[in-house]
C-alpha cells in the first residue's frame, strides 16, 4: 500500500477501504506522508467526495489517532457547541458562559480561523495572558472546579485532524463536506461530552452555500455522533451577512462582552445566542421546553451571572479580566475610519464572504498556516440587511494597521453593500433543526 495509489484511487472517484484510510491517517500523523501528498488527497476528496461509510471510517481513524479525554469523572453531564464557521461568529464567547451559568458543564476544544472564517481561539488570544494550550490535567481540573473550560486543540487529541485542519486552510480544501464533518466530529468523539449542538452555517459567508448542502452536512454529522452514543442536534443558521456588527478578533470580543453586559446588541446576534443556549439547556435536560430554556438563558444574562462566569473562566486560564471589565483597554489599530453611505434606500445585501476576506486582508486572518494575526484590525458594519439608510449615515468602520490596507478595504466594503430604493426583506436567522 502506498500514498500515490490512494490519491489516484480517490482522483478516479473510487471508494477508499478502511485499511487505506487508516494507512493515510496513521502515516500522515507520524510524518511519513508529506503535506503535499496529503494536500493532493484532500483536493481529490473535495472534488469527488466520500460516501457515509468512508466519512465514518475517516472520522473514527482521526479520533483514535491520539489520546482521548474522559469527562465522566469530572462532570455528571457535559455539553459542547460547535460552529462550522462564519463571519463575525463570536457566539461561543456568549453561549458558553450563559449555559455554564445555568449549571450545565461546558467543555470545549476550539480551533483557529479557517480561511475567512474566524476562530474562537484567535479571538480569545486578544485577551492578554490567556492560556489556551491547557494540559489534559488542567482541562479536566478546571471543568470540575468551575464547570466550564475552553482550550485549543491538544496536539495529542486527534492529532491527525490538527495537521489536516491547518493544511485545509491553505490549500483551498476547506469546503469539503467529508473533511468538515470528519474534522468536527473526530474532535468531538475524542472527548466524551454527552451532548453536542452543531451550528451549521448557510449562505455566502459559509462553506455551505445552500440549505440543501447544509442539511446534508448536518445530517451526516448528527448521524456520526448518534452512532457513537452522543445526544446530537444541529441548527442551520444564516450566514449571508456577518453575524452581529463586528468582524475581527478583539472587536468581536468587545461585541460579545457588550451582550454579556446587557448593552445594546445586534438583533441577529442576540437571537442566535439565546436560541443556541436554550437548545443546549434542553439537551442537558435542564429545562423541558425551548421556551423555558429561552427564559433561563435570558435570566442568566440579565442577572449578570453569565458575564461573571466568563470572567471566572478567563481568569482561571490566566487572562487579564480587567480587559473584560474595561474593553477600552484593548489595543486599537493605528488607523480607524468610518465611511458613510453614498445613497439613500434599504440595505439589500452585505456580502459576508467579501467582508470576511477583507478582514483577512487587513491582517485579521491567515493566508498561510504560519501567518501571525493582528488582533486589533477588523471591520464594523453599522447596519443589517433590511435596514433603511440615508446618504451620509455611517455605513462601515475600518480598523487597519496602515493606510494602504485601509484604502483597499474601503473599496471592497462599499462593493459588499447593496442598497436599493425599495424595502428589503430582513434575513431569516434559522432554517431548521436536525436531530
Amino acid at each position: 500500500m502506498n500514498m500515490v495509489d490512494i490519491i489516484c484511487k480517490k482522483r478516479d472517484k473510487e471508494k477508499l477501504s478502511l485499511d487505506e484510510i487508516q494507512y493515510f491517517i496513521t502515516n500522515y500523523t507520524n510524518g511519513t506522508i508529506p503535506d503535499y501528498q496529503a494536500a493532493a488527497l484532500a483536493m481529490a476528496i473535495l472534488l469527488n467526495g466520500m460516501d457515509k461509510e468512508e466519512v465514518g471510517q475517516l472520522t473514527m481513524a482521526m479520533s483514535q489517532s491520539g489520546e482521548t479525554l474522559n469527562l465522566s469523572e469530572h462532570a455528571d453531564f457535559s455539553v459542547d457547541k460547535h460552529s462550522t464557521g462564519g463571519v463575525g461568529d463570536k457566539t461561543t464567547l456568549i453561549v458558553q458562559p450563559i449555559v455554564a451559568a445555568c449549571g450545565v458543564a461546558v467543555a470545549k476544544m476550539s480551533g483557529r480561523g479557517l480561511g475567512y472564517s474566524g476562530g474562537t481561539i484567535d479571538k480569545l488570544e486578544s485577551i492578554p495572558g490567556i492560556r489556551i494550550d491547557l494540559s489534559r490535567e488542567e482541562f479536566l481540573n478546571q471543568l470540575q472546579r468551575i464547570g466550564t473550560v475552553i482550550s485549543g486543540q491538544s496536539k495529542h487529541l486527534a492529532p491527525a485532524d490538527g495537521k489536516l485542519y491547518a493544511l485545509r486552510d491553505v490549500t483551498g480544501t476547506v469546503p469539503s463536506q467529508a473533511l468538515i464533518a470528519s474534522s468536527i466530529m473526530s474532535k468531538k468523539l475524542a472527548i466524551s461530552t454527552n451532548a453536542i449542538l452543531l451550528d451549521v452555517k448557510v449562505g455566502k459567508g459559509a462553506f455551505m452555500k445552500t440549505v440543501k448542502d447544509a442539511m446534508s452536512l448536518a445530517e451526516l454529522m448528527v448521524s456520526i455522533g448518534r452512532y457513537n452514543g452522543r445526544i446530537m442536534r444541529a441548527e442551520l443558521s444564516d450566514m449571508n451577512q456577518p453575524l452581529g456588527y463586528m468582524v475581527g478578533n478583539s472587536l468581536e470580543v468587545k461585541e460579545a462582552l457588550s451582550m454579556l453586559k446587557c448593552e445594546p446588541t445586534a438583533p441577529d446576534l442576540y437571537e442566535h445566542c439565546i436560541s443556541s443556549s436554550a437548545q443546549l439547556l434542553q439537551m442537558a435536560s435542564k429545562v423541558k421546553t425551548i421556551e423555558d430554556g429561552l427564559l433561563m438563558a435570558k435570566e442568566a444574562l440579565t442577572s449578570g451571572r453569565a458575564f461573571e462566569k466568563l470572567k471566572e473562566m478567563i481568569g482561571a486560564q490566566g487572562g487579564d479580566v480587567s480587559y473584560l471589565d474595561d474593553p477600552e483597554k484593548f489595543p486599537k489599530a493605528p488607523f480607524i475610519e468610518t465611511f458613510a453611505a453614498q445613497e439613500s434606500g434599504y440595505i439589500a445585501e452585505i456580502d459576508a464572504q467579501e467582508v470576511g476576506e477583507t478582514s483577512v486582508e487587513l491582517g485579521g486572518g491567515r493566508h498561510q498556516k504560519t501567518d501571525s494575526i493582528d488582533h486589533r484590525v477588523g471591520i464594523v458594519v453599522h447596519h443589517k440587511v433590511g435596514d433603511e439608510i440615508h446618504a451620509g449615515d455611517p455605513l462601515f468602520t475600518i480598523h487597519a494597521h496602515d493606510e494602504g490596507t485601509l484604502a483597499d478595504a474601503r473599496q471592497r466594503l462599499y462593493a459588499a453593500h447593496v442598497i436599493i430604493p425599495d424595502p428589503a426583506k430582513v434575513l431569516a436567522q434559522f432554517f431548521g433543526i436536525v436531530e
